[in-house]
């Protein structure tokens, strides 16, 4: 059975960071580009950051440029996102998600595995 289970989700002050971990089991994970999603309430899901199969391929979305790194460690079955200078924008529930394939794309339709999410509030 494919799992997705992600942690590292809490609560933060803006200006903070989190660290957020993606545990992939149940299938070799290497060979598909993986995902970070965020979704907050009212709103559609949308990427915050993906990867392919070998670490290339990384994009992220304007509104988190330049403060979020996704990064993913394919011996350990493991997707990671550092997450800097949160705002409470940044707030909602993050789903790791992965492909059949291994080239990324950045929509949620493109993805075929995800995670249960993990929530992340940004808030003084």
């Amino acid at each position: 059975q494919v799992q997705l289970a992600e942690s590292g989700g809490g609560w933060v002050q803006p200006g903070g960071s989190l660290r957020l971990s993606c545990a992939a089991s149940g299938r070799n994970f290497s060979t598909s580009a993986m995902g970070w999603f965020h979704q907050s309430p009212g709103k559609e899901r949308e990427f915050v950051g993906v990867i392919n199969w070998i670490g290339g391929g990384i994009s992220y979305p304007n509104r988190v440029k330049g403060r979020f790194t996704i990064s993913r460690d394919n011996a350990k079955n493991a997707l990671y996102l550092q997450m800097n200078k949160l705002t409470p924008e940044d707030t909602g529930v993050y789903y790791c998600a992965a492909r059949s394939t291994r080239y990324s794309g950045t929509l949620p339709m493109y993805f075929d595995y995800w995670g249960q999410g993990t929530q992340v509030t940004v808030s003084s």
